[in-house]
């Protein structure tokens, strides 16, 4: 699909919440982007994906929008959500800490600066905290400013690994300290991070995080730009992939096989590890062990894709797009 000048200053937000059991609540998050409370349509936005898993209890929404309308988007989904989701109930093997767990902004749009980015995620860190009681949020990456410290780094310090943070101990970096219903929510802006999730026919969990330590970026040898849990998911073993968009062109070594897809931002050019490499590590190294692979799952879309559909579903007029998305063939 050939890009056009709707495109040239879109964002996308993969709002991430502590809830997919209940679908038809996700799905009220998610209209809550789309509508304001009359049941008015804000035009100029679209959802296009709506990823439920189960085991984990967690959904990200793909919310699309200008740079100028994200902002009004997301606070309004985030205020339905926090209305809805109480942790001190959420039970899900995937690590989290707050009803909306993870609020990123990634650029789309050649117009689209890192500072733009940065300026809304501030926007909505501070809009959060004021429109919702209790909220409580840490910056990451561009907005974790002058630091702009990863959303990795950032979740270690906050404790969001651990199996029972204990939010007494947390400074939030807006708003107060949290409290258990509500939790602490991740604001921060960066260059698209893909999630990629590859399961492997196992139930040993022992293996699989030997496997993600050996993809893990910070490993001699890791993918570049890779940042891995494993977790056991429906009688299996999932490598979950945050794939972090890295400066420059890819390592040499790494370029045999499908290309690396590449965007710019500002003027500076980034890639990022295509999902089919990091299926084919996981398999090269489960296979050393006698483990089969069952599949893998994008959560969401590419950067490229993600632009190339809201172009399309805001040039048709679709704000429900995820609706749309399986009958629609790009």
């Amino acid at each position: 699909m050939a890009s056009s000048s709707l495109g040239r200053r879109l964002v996308a937000c993969l709002l991430n919440v502590s809830e997919a059991r209940r679908k038809d609540l996700v799905e009220t998050v998610a209209q809550a982007a789309l509508y304001n409370t009359e049941g008015v349509r804000r035009e100029g936005t679209t959802v296009l994906n709506i990823f439920n898993d189960y085991d984990y209890n967690r959904s990200v929404i793909t919310i699309v929008s200008s740079i100028d309308l994200i902002g009004e988007a997301i606070l309004c989904a985030c205020e339905k959500a926090c209305g809805l989701i109480d942790m001190q109930t959420h039970t899900g093997v995937h690590p989290c800490m707050g009803a909306v767990d993870l609020i990123p902004i990634y650029p789309l749009g050649e117009e689209v600066r890192a500072e733009d980015c940065t300026k809304e995620a501030l926007a909505v860190a501070q809009g959060l905290t004021e429109r919702v009681r209790g909220t409580s949020t840490f910056l990451f990456g561009w907005a974790d400013f002058p630091l702009q410290r990863g959303l990795a780094h950032r979740r270690k310090e906050m404790g969001w690994f651990k199996k029972t943070p204990d939010l007494r101990a947390i400074r939030a970096d807006v708003g107060p300290q949290p409290q258990k219903r509500l939790g602490l929510t991740g604001v921060g802006a960066s260059p698209y991070v893909m999630n990629c999730n590859v399961t492997i026919d196992t139930q040993d969990v022992a293996l699989g995080r030997s496997i993600a330590k050996a993809i893990r970026e910070s490993t001699p040898g890791g993918l570049p730009g890779v940042q891995v849990l494993a977790l056991p998911h429906g009688g299996a073993v999932e490598i979950a992939c945050n794939v972090e968009s890295v400066k420059g062109t890819p390592p040499e070594h790494l370029t045999a096989g499908e290309p690396w897809p590449s965007f710019s931002i500002g003027g500076e050019s980034y890639c990022h590890a295509p999902a089919s490499l990091i299926t084919a590590r996981v398999a090269e190294l489960a296979g050393r062990q006698g483990v089969s692979m069952k599949g893998t799952a994008l959560v969401g879309f590419t950067p490229r894709d993600c632009r190339d559909l809201a172009e399309y579903a805001l040039s048709q007029g679709i704000a429900e797009f995820w609706k749309e998305q399986r009958r629609i063939r790009m």
